[in-house]
Parts: C-alpha cells; sequence; structure tokens
C-alpha cells in the first residue's frame, strides 16, 4: 500500500493540471492513467488530433492560399492517408512526451492501469502494466473523461462505420461520408473532410445549426458549410442503417430520404467513464450518463473525493477541464481561490470558418429584457481580413444600451478563436465601445476590427441614429 496527499484517475487535461498544481505545492501525487499515453481523449483522440486534422486538411486543400495568383496547392490525387495523418501522429507524439516530461520532473507517480475503488481513499490497479498495486489518497480527484456513445441503431464493428475516436484509424479517405449529429465534434469533422474533397453529408434532428451561437453567426456558419460542400440534413433522424458491403452504408432518414455513402461517423454524445470504477464502493453519486455530481468546488457526495472534467459534464472542453482540476486541487488543500469557473468562459469551434464566442448573445439578452446595441465589422474592413482574403468573416459585438459595455463577443472568420481573447479581457476589465475607440491595435491585425466594430456604434449614437 502506497500513500499519497493526492490519488488522480485520469491523465487527461483536468487530471494532469490537477496533478501538476499538487505536486507544485510540494503535495505527493499518485496519477492513474489506463493507457500508456497520458493526455485523455484532449490529447489523444480528441482536441489535439482533430484540430491538428483541421490545419492539415487547410493546408492539403489550399483554402488558406485562396486568391494566390498562380499557385497550384490543390489536394494531390494521390495523398494518402498515411500523408493526412503523418502530422497528427507528430504533433501527438510530441506532445505525449511532453507530459511524460513534466510528470517527471515534477515527481508525480505515475501507474497504468485502470483504477477501482475498494473503499473511500483506496483504489487498486485492475490491470495494465501495474496491476495489482494498492493506492491511499488523502484526497482523490476523479478525472477519467468520457467516450463517445454508440446508438444500438448502428452496426459498430462493421468496416468504414466510426466513432469520434475510431475515426482516427481510418485507412483511406472515402467518397462519401455522412456524419450524424451536428454538435461541435460532428460540425467539425463534417468541415475537415469537405476540405478535402469528400462528399458530406451532415444529419441532425435539430433546425438550428449550434443553437448555443448567437443565431445570427449560427445562420452565417451554416450558409458558409453549404458553400464548402457539406449538404446539411435538418430536422432528420436515422431510422435505419445498412451495411451492404465495403464501403456501402444506407442510412434510411426519417423523411423518408435515404443516403448512400462510403463511411459514416457518428458523432451523438458522450458518456462518462465511470463504470469500471466501482463508485459504491467509495459512496460517490452519479447520474445520467454515469456523470459524476459535484458541488461548485468540485466536491462530490464524499468531501474528500473531487471529479473534473468530462466525467463531471458541460462544458466538458480541454480549456474548462484543466480549470476544473486546478480549482479542485485548490480547495482540496486550502490552496486559496475561487470555486466554480471563471463567470466568462470562451467557446472555440473549429469548423471552415472557425466561430468563436464569449458572453451573451442577442437571444439571451432579449429573454432577459436587456436593451443592448450591436456592432459589427467584416473582415474586409481592415487590411489584414483583404490579405488572408477572409471575405465572409465578420466580428460582432453586443454592447448594453445604456453604457455601452461589452456584452457579448462573436467571431466567425480565420482565427476567431484567437481573435475572441481580445474581447475576452475587455470583458473581464469592464470595457465599453469607448474602450476599444480609444486603443491603438497593430496595423495590418485582425484585432482592428474591434475598433471597427466599437466605432460602428458610437457613429451611430453620435448621429443620433436609431441603433440595433
Amino acid at each position: 500500500m502506497k500513500t499519497y496527499d493526492l490519488v488522480v484517475i485520469g491523465g487527461g487535461p483536468a487530471g494532469i493540471s490537477a496533478a501538476r498544481t499538487a505536486a507544485l505545492h510540494q503535495k505527493t501525487v499518485a496519477l492513474v492513467n489506463p493507457e500508456k499515453n497520458l493526455g485523455g481523449a484532449g490529447i489523444n483522440t480528441g482536441t489535439l488530433p482533430s484540430k491538428t486534422l483541421r490545419e492539415t486538411a487547410l493546408a492539403f486543400s489550399g483554402v488558406q492560399a485562396r486568391n494566390l495568383t498562380g499557385l497550384d496547392v490543390s489536394l494531390r490525387q494521390e495523398a494518402t492517408v498515411a500523408d493526412f495523418l503523418h502530422h497528427e501522429k507528430d504533433v501527438k507524439a510530441g506532445f505525449n512526451a511532453t507530459l511524460s516530461q513534466w510528470t517527471q520532473a515534477l515527481k508525480i507517480d505515475v501507474f497504468q492501469g485502470l483504477a477501482v475503488f475498494q473503499n473511500p481513499n483506496t483504489v487498486t490497479i485492475g490491470n495494465g502494466v501495474n496491476g495489482g498495486s494498492a493506492l491511499q489518497g488523502e484526497k482523490i480527484l476523479i478525472a477519467t473523461g468520457s467516450s463517445p456513445l454508440r446508438p444500438p441503431l448502428f452496426p459498430f464493428g462493421r468496416p468504414h462505420l466510426y466513432d469520434s475516436d475510431t475515426i482516427l484509424d481510418l485507412d483511406r479517405l472515402p467518397k462519401s461520408l455522412a456524419v450524424i449529429g451536428a454538435g461541435v465534434i460532428g460540425s467539425e469533422y463534417a468541415s475537415i473532410f469537405a476540405a478535402l474533397a469528400v462528399e458530406v453529408h451532415l444529419v441532425d434532428g435539430r433546425d438550428t445549426l449550434l443553437p448555443f451561437l448567437d443565431a445570427e453567426v449560427s445562420r452565417a456558419l451554416a450558409a458558409a458549410m453549404e458553400r464548402n460542400g457539406i449538404s446539411l440534413h435538418r430536422n432528420e433522424r436515422v431510422q435505419e442503417c445498412v451495411a451492404t458491403g465495403p464501403g456501402q452504408i444506407v442510412l434510411k432518414l426519417g423523411s423518408g430520404l435515404e443516403l448512400k455513402v462510403d463511411a459514416v461517423l457518428v458523432a451523438a454524445g458522450r458518456k462518462s467513464n465511470t463504470a469500471e470504477l466501482n463508485l459504491p464502493a467509495a459512496g460517490v453519486a452519479v447520474g445520467e450518463r454515469g456523470l459524476v455530481r459535484v458541488d461548485e468546488f468540485y466536491r462530490t457526495s464524499v468531501p474528500h473525493i473531487y471529479a473534473a472534467g468530462d466525467v463531471i459534464g458541460f462544458p466538458a472542453l480541454a480549456s474548462t477541464s484543466m480549470e476544473q482540476g486546478y480549482r479542485a486541487v485548490r480547495h482540496a488543500f486550502g490552496f486559496g481561490g475561487a470555486g466554480g469557473l471563471p463567470s466568462l468562459l470562451p467557446t472555440g469551434v473549429y469548423t471552415i470558418p472557425e466561430v468563436s464566442m464569449v458572453g451573451e448573445t442577442e437571444e439571451t439578452l432579449a429573454k432577459k429584457g436587456v436593451e443592448y446595441v450591436v456592432g459589427r465589422a467584416p473582415y474586409g474592413n481592415v487590411v489584414r481580413g483583404r490579405i488572408i482574403g477572409d471575405t465572409g468573416g465578420f466580428l460582432k459585438l453586443i454592447f448594453q444600451r445604456s453604457d455601452l459595455k461589452l456584452l457579448g463577443v462573436h467571431v466567425l472568420g480565420e482565427h476567431a478563436t484567437e481573435l475572441v481573447h481580445v474581447g475576452l479581457m475587455a470583458m473581464l476589465a469592464g470595457g465599453t465601445a469607448q474602450t476599444f475607440d480609444e486603443a491603438c491595435f497593430n496595423m495590418p491585425t485582425l484585432s482592428e476590427l474591434y475598433k471597427f466594430a466599437a466605432r460602428h456604434v458610437l457613429l451611430q449614437q453620435s448621429q443620433g441614429k436609431p441603433q440595433e
């Protein structure tokens, strides 16, 4: 029996962040991970691989070389899947090595295998390299992540039928692909494959693409994806999935439409990885889809056992999971700091084009009865936007009408997930339209869009025109 100040179960973003935080405060830490490589889904099957594939698709397809006369960067017909996945595997291997170096430098003991609770303070490792080891923790953090849901309607195990984990195992680029579920993951992968000249069908049961987005941005993204060749099938559900042969899958939709495609990617949500933990032995309560219930400090129903990341549910982002792990450990050992997450969380969707937002939408403000005004700036308003040739991109700022305080930031276009942070920091500082009007931005940059969008509102105000 080895005893530690903290035992972390799961080596993804939440677990790594928690383990590092405790170790930096001179706590003894054990980290139990079922796989050889640390990083969890965020590094090995989710965030890092999908975003790396997106960048590779942009480079392979020439999307980022728009309007460059005389330059042919179209996708080589002889390009193989190995070519396509090479950079993804390279980036992943490099970051796996970095995580191992961090744990070694901080003297975190890493155990490979499945952790199983024996009692509220003890876990044993059920199998793997360290099978049979028993660990005792003064504090324990559950950060086992999540896995893709596999609806029984789809005959998983048949060739060319994938979920968001196994899509990285494809042996060739399909000529046609149906993506089931137009959430963040489904929309991102649909964009990636469409950029590689794959015929893509995106099927979703809702009438709105990514309904958490500002409605104007959602509509603009849907239109851009359709221009990129994606067929959006809204208000549709798959009634039957028949694999008729290698690379031949027939989907029967509720409307009666039949889709015959080479491959199917099912992105129908995720479930928490808690089934093998034996949580009843620890007394930890779980909810729907195995979600571990926690309070604002990430404590479970057992006060010394915490949980963070996908295993507790929304928002289930790599960035928020890292913050949750950090804050859970600070509370567990009395390091200070607030509970919960920061009041403002940026959201990034790596579709083509990118979308990012922070704060309020027009719809949320309307429901709250808050009067607001909107400032917009298309990418074409600034020199950098014209240089990169992103003619459809735009920045949308939402201000409180009474004092022009910034309440929401919405970006569609290249580098949107970077650009949103300018607005995030301004909101944290209580910035207004005047804040951007008085600032000086580098030229040429996309950040100049903030000045144009703010001046859009200020100009209307000075002229006494009705504001949106």
